[in-house]
This record gives C-alpha cells, sequence and structure tokens, in this order.
C-alpha cells in the first residue's frame, strides 16, 4: 500500500478515536450537570482514582448499595428521594419507578395509622423503629422491620431509613419452634418413662417400706384390695387373735367381732368401698384368751400417680381403757343430770315454803299489829298516856318490829314472784324515760340532802326489757347511792351509759361511804346481807338487781372504795 494510503487511514482512524472520546466527555459533563453520577474514575499511573462531585462518599454509597437491607432516603413530606438495590427487590420494582414516589403509597391502609407515628417519632425524636408490612405489586404482604435516623444531606435534612425482611427470620424461627417443640416432645417421653420406670421403683419401695413400718407400729395393721378383701396383716394382729401368721384371714372382723357391733361395722366398711372415704368404726374384738376389747379401726384409701384405687391401709387401735373411762364420765354427768334436777326441784320447793311462809306470816303479824293497836286504845284509860313511860315505849318498839317484819315478808314475796313469774320483754324501753321517773319518786330525798345528780343518757339506745324490772333496777342503785351517802360531805350521784356490741351499760356512781370488797366481795349481792348497819334497810335490794340482770342474760359488777365511794354497773344485753 503507498505510504500515502496509510497515513489517510491512520488518520480517519484517529479522527474517529478523537470523536469518541469528545462524545464521551460529552456525555460525563452531561451526566454531572444532570446528577446521573456523583464520582469519576480517572486512570493514573499508581491504577484508577475517585474522584467525589458535590462530597458524595463512593466507599459509603457502595456499602449501601451491596447491602441486603433496603435503604432509602426520604423527605420530608415522606417522598423517597434515593432507594438501593435491595429496596427496588424488596418492592418488587425498578429504581425509577420508586424513587419519586411517597412511601406511603407502599404501606396498605390498615397500618397507615402505624407508618405515620414512626415516620413522625422519626422526624421529632430524631430516630425511631417499628414492624410493618409492605404491598409488593401482585399484592402479597412483606413483613419488614424499620430503622430510621435523621441526617444532613446536600445542605438539607432527610430521613435515612433501612429496612429489614422479616420473613426469613419469621420462617426460621417457625423452623425452630417446630425444632425445639419436637425436641420437647422427645423429652417429655424420655421424662415420662423415667418417671414411670422411677415409679415403679418408688411403688416397690414404698410396699416395702410400708411393711417395715407397719410391722413396727404397736396398733394392728391391715391392708386390702379395692373389692375390700385382706390382702396383708401385721404380726400385732396374729399376736392377738392367737392365729397362726402363715394364714392369711379373708373376713378379718366378723369372726373375731362382737356380734353387737358387726354389722354396723360391716355397714360403714361396706360404704367407705363404695365411695372412697375414709373408713371409720368402733367394735370390740375378741383377743385369744375370748375376752372382747374395744378398738378403733381408720383405713385410708392408696391410689397410683392416674389416681387410680390401689389399696387400702388400715390399722385398729385399743380404746378399751378409753371406753370405759368415757362410760364413766357419762355416768358421772347422768348422775350430775339427776343432782341437778334435784336440785331444781328443791330449788322450786324452797320458793313454793318461801312464797307460801311470806303469805302464811302475814295473817299473824296483821293479827299482833291489830292487837297492838287495840292496847294502845286501852293505854288511857290507865293513866298510861306519855310517851317516855316504859310500857308505850315497849309497844313503839314492838311495833317496828312489826313493820319490819311485815317489809321483809313483802321483799321475800317480790324474790320469789322474781323467780316465778320472770317472761321475756317485747318492747323496747328508753333508759332516759326510766331514770326520770324514778328521779322524781326520789325528788323528795334528793332536795332535802341537795343531792348533785348528773345524768347522762340521753344518747343511749332503747333497751330489750321488762319495764317493771328495769324500774327495779334503777330504784334500787340510785336509792342505795343515796342512802349510803357520806356525812361529811354533798352527795354527788353520777349516771352514764355506755353501749358495745353485745351489752349496753348502764353505771351509777357515787362519793359516799364506800366498800371494802376485799372481804365482802362474795358477800355483796347475797341475799339479807348488809355491810353499813347505821342505815335503814333489809339488804335484798342488790340481790334482786342481780336476779334481775341474770334471768335477763345480763349481768352486774361494781368497784369501790372505803371513803371514797362506790360505782355500780349493770350490762343489758343487746
Amino acid at each position: 500500500m503507498p505510504e500515502h494510503e496509510v497515513t489517510v487511514t491512520a488518520l480517519t482512524r484517529e479522527n474517529e478515536e478523537l470523536r469518541l472520546r469528545l462524545q464521551e466527555a460529552e456525555d460525563l459533563i452531561s451526566a454531572v450537570r444532570t446528577g446521573a453520577v456523583d464520582a469519576l474514575a480517572i486512570q493514573g499511573a499508581d491504577g484508577p482514582r475517585i474522584f467525589t462531585l458535590e462530597g458524595a462518599d463512593q466507599g459509603y454509597r457502595t456499602l449501601i448499595e451491596q447491602m441486603n437491607e433496603g435503604a432509602m432516603l426520604l423527605s420530608q413530606e415522606g417522598v423517597i428521594l434515593y432507594g438501593n438495590a435491595a429496596l427496588a427487590e424488596l418492592l418488587q420494582q425498578g429504581l425509577q419507578d420508586i424513587i419519586g414516589t411517597a412511601f406511603a403509597s407502599f404501606v396498605p391502609t390498615d397500618f397507615q395509622a402505624l407508618w405515620q407515628a414512626v415516620f413522625t417519632k422519626g422526624w421529632d425524636a430524631g430516630k425511631s423503629k417499628g414492624e410493618l408490612p409492605l404491598r409488593a405489586p401482585e399484592g402479597q404482604l412483606l413483613p419488614l422491620a424499620l430503622s430510621a435516623n435523621v441526617l444532613q444531606f446536600n445542605g438539607g435534612l432527610v430521613l435515612a431509613c433501612i429496612l429489614t425482611d422479616l420473613s426469613a427470620q419469621r420462617e426460621i424461627k417457625a423452623i425452630r419452634a417446630l425444632v425445639a417443640e419436637q425436641n420437647a416432645e422427645i423429652s417429655r417421653q424420655q421424662q415420662a418413662l423415667r418417671i414411670q420406670e422411677a415409679a415403679q421403683q418408688r411403688i416397690e419401695q414404698a410396699a416395702a417400706e410400708v411393711s417395715r413400718l407397719l410391722e413396727g407400729i404397736p396398733q394392728i395393721a391391715w391392708t386390702a384390695n379395692p373389692q375390700g378383701t385382706s390382702t396383708y396383716f401385721n404380726r400385732r394382729w396374729f399376736d392377738y387373735t392367737g392365729r397362726d401368721h402363715t394364714q392369711l384371714e379373708q373376713v378379718w372382723w366378723r369372726d373375731y367381732q362382737h356380734p353387737e357391733d358387726s354389722e354396723a361395722a360391716a355397714n360403714c366398711w361396706q360404704q367407705s368401698l363404695e365411695s372412697g372415704h375414709v373408713f371409720e368404726a368402733e367394735f370390740r374384738l375378741r383377743d385369744r384368751a375370748g375376752n372382747y376389747r374395744w378398738m378403733l379401726s381408720r383405713a385410708l384409701p392408696s391410689y397410683n400417680e392416674r389416681g387410680e384405687l390401689m389399696q387400702w391401709i388400715g390399722t385398729c387401735t385399743d380404746i378399751h381403757e378409753h371406753k370405759l373411762t368415757q362410760a364413766r364420765i357419762d355416768q358421772a354427768q347422768r348422775q350430775l343430770r339427776e343432782n341437778n334436777a334435784q336440785l331444781q326441784r328443791a330449788n322450786v320447793d324452797l320458793d313454793n315454803f318461801i312464797y307460801t311462809a311470806s303469805h302464811d306470816l302475814k295473817a299473824p303479824i296483821s293479827n299482833i299489829e291489830g292487837l297492838l293497836h287495840a292496847l294502845l286504845e286501852e293505854l288511857p284509860a290507865t293513866g298510861n298516856s306519855q310517851p317516855e313511860q316504859p310500857v308505850a315505849v315497849l309497844l313503839t318498839m314492838m311495833q317496828d318490829s312489826v313493820d319490819r317484819f311485815k317489809r321483809t315478808l313483802d321483799h321475800l314475796t317480790e324474790v320469789t314472784k322474781l323467780q316465778k313469774e320472770y317472761a321475756a320483754p317485747t318492747s323496747l324501753l328508753p333508759l332516759a324515760a326510766t331514770i326520770q321517773d324514778v328521779c322524781l319518786d326520789l325528788a323528795p330525798l334528793i332536795q332535802e340532802l341537795g343531792v348533785q345528780l348528773e345524768v347522762a343518757v340521753a344518747d343511749c339506745p332503747p333497751i330489750l326489757f321488762s319495764e317493771k324490772n328495769l324500774r327495779s333496777v334503777v330504784y334500787n342503785l340510785l336509792s342505795n347511792a343515796l342512802k349510803y351517802r357520806a356525812p361529811e360531805r354533798m352527795p354527788h350521784v353520777r349516771v352514764w351509759c355506755q353501749a358495745t356490741d353485745d351489752f349496753l351499760m348502764l353505771a351509777v356512781q357515787d362519793n359516799g361511804l364506800g366498800l371494802n370488797l376485799t372481804t365482802h366481795q362474795h358477800k355483796l349481792f347475797a341475799m339479807f346481807e348488809r355491810f353499813h348497819t347505821h342505815v335503814e334497810g333489809s339488804g335484798i335490794g342488790l340481790y334482786m338487781v342481780k336476779k334481775i340482770m341474770e334471768n335477763a342474760g345480763g349481768y352486774i359488777e361494781a368497784q369501790s372504795e372505803v371513803g371514797v365511794g362506790s360505782t355500780f354497773s349493770v350490762y343489758f344485753r343487746r
């Protein structure tokens, strides 16, 4: 080929290469201007060098592009500004179809609120996390874990998000759960087998231990199968009955029980067999000498791990001495009841005697009083009209004795009526009204003595009590407080009440003479007992108060100090 032709061909080829380079440079410049590339690779002596445009870090971008997790940048409006290949793969769409699209469009309607919460928290707090599904073009849901952080990018803020596919994790979890379940089932079966083997060993050991224990106890011990047939007796049974220990007794008690006890014991045993309840019976059992002794027999059902009745384990305990003692106690109680009945009859007879005597003595006393009056009418005729003359003094003393005798008979009559005529009250009575009535009766004495009376019962609830008996209680307590006053100081009587759950307490406190309760406590409420003989009285008032309160289910208490005063408290049952 001529030289000039070679030169033209080379120049043509060089021009074509230059034209291609120019076109490549123009395309690169165009790509840089449009933002299609953010870095350049320049071949140097030491190899290619990467030059980033606008500060982009190619190393981080390569890392993001090669991640298995989806990555994206979101604007404050939720628009996808950037996405890596893994994001496109998750959403099964091209990046050109994803970038510039609102991410919320890939979130199912039911999870829009959840996405909005994660999105808003990411912008407000700078970071957020959550789990939500995304919808692929074909409609299937893809479970994802999303992590978001706010970043500075190109002079502005973006929300950088990482999306992790949870499908594989869930499949792995399901497989692991299945494997774990199968392993657990295998372990359960192995454990059940070991338990069964251990249970069998325990049963054998327990049977040997039971036999050893039953042989060592002082009671008669026995076992029976679920049908009630005897299967074992300890040596104590054979020692007691005198039977050969090599012979197993099938019907062990009917042959040895007392005829009067065997039927009841057999019925009780049959009920336990049918119900599975504890067997317990008392019967007399014949020993080797032919004597009967009382036994307490008890048997418990024994079950296996499956709740199946395996056998009955029972004992017979000798309670002969206890039964004899109980019989003696019963006999003593019967004797005591008979003695109480006799005492009650004696009390009734005594009450009748007191009532009859007090009634029958009224006529002679009335006759004596009439004779005294007749004698007094005859005294002026004999000139014996001066009170200081001996006959007049004797007559006056006789009249006083007659009056005291009449009062005593009246008190005895009241006591007898109190014990004979008690009836349950039927109406509620206010304490304040009864105390006011009694104070009106005692008003002349209260005014005469200048008594300072303090009554605080306005807040007390009414009580269910006999009106007549309540008045008698209040009258006796108030009159005693006035009667046994201290002469050296002004009488002060205080009346108050206090309610509890079971009782209503009424207290009468005075500053009178007081009593020595250490020596007089046992006589304080006795009939005809008096501790201040210089004061007129019969010694019957406190006895009547005590009887009235006890008949109504209440009681009376006393506190006193000599020279200081006394407090009597009565307790009405509510």
